[in-house]
């Protein structure tokens, strides 16, 4: 049987999909823990977890909708679990920063010694999608708690967080222009430089959207704008739902290789 790749090519609209994802993941997770029991919230969102990575190792090939899902519901999964982390545990966010920072390089080491690479042009059999999933699960949680931390152990607040980490994946983009763009590359000889950017942005989206979600949702005396984590959530559902229904439909982000 030939495995297909079933990741999408990595274009300017990954990028801005992915941030939809990040943000999305906030809202629902905080929507969902406030609104029901937290317990039901986090079963929920485990069982959402389950059920669209198994829809997505069980497809033969990219499909747009299949592997969103699957993003946006390890969005909403990796920020209960870094939540539960410091709510239920107490377990101070630069601690469980450093943690999920840890077991991210873990993950690396091992998908290095296993594969040979860790290039996201290379997700080509099923051993690499299981690595490459573990690794947007931890990058998920990562994020959550860096953001977590900037914005509220070092008293920065939502905005300036969401500004802060903007800057630095504009920074990296700034910096991985300066020796071509990722996209450019044959998937077989992939600089290493381009995949560190590759996976420090993926990382930075995280925070990134978190925190432009949360200061668009949460009320005014915590730093936010106020407009409530439902209706973010419910814009941020319809944001995501239109972008991923015009790259199913276009395929633009289909690599024929």
């Amino acid at each position: 049987m030939i495995f297909r790749r079933k990741v999408p090519a990595i274009t300017a609209l990954f990028w801005v999909v992915k941030i939809l994802t990040t943000a999305l993941g906030e809202s629902i997770s905080d929507y969902l823990v406030f609104s029901i029991n937290p317990y039901v919230a986090v079963g929920l969102g485990a069982l959402g977890f389950a059920v669209a990575l198994a829809v997505q190792f069980r497809a033969r090939k990219y499909n747009a909708w299949v592997y969103w899902f699957a993003v946006t519901m390890v969005a909403v999964f990796g920020t209960m679990a870094a939540d539960v982390t410091h709510v239920v545990l107490g377990v101070p966010y630069l601690y469980s920063s450093g943690f999920f920072a840890l077991a991210l390089i873990v993950i690396f080491v091992l998908w290095w010694k296993a594969e040979g690479t860790l290039s996201i042009h290379s997700i080509s059999t099923p051993s690499r999608e299981m690595f490459y999933w573990l690794t947007v699960v931890v990058t998920f949680a990562l994020g959550t708690a860096t953001g977590d931390l900037t914005a509220i152990t070092l008293h920065l607040g939502y905005l300036s967080s969401g500004i802060l980490f903007a800057a630095l994946i504009a920074c990296i983009g700034a910096a991985r222009y300066a020796v071509g763009t990722i996209a450019s590359f044959e998937p077989q000889r992939v600089p290493r430089n381009a995949v560190f950017a590759f996976w420090a942005a993926y990382v930075l989206t995280r925070p990134l959207g978190a925190s432009f979600a949360d200061w668009t949702g949460k009320p005014q005396a915590f730093g936010g704008l106020g407009y409530g984590d439902g209706p973010v959530a419910g814009v941020l559902a319809l944001l995501l739902v239109a972008f991923v229904a015009y790259l199913a439909i276009t395929r633009v982000d289909v690599d024929a290789s």
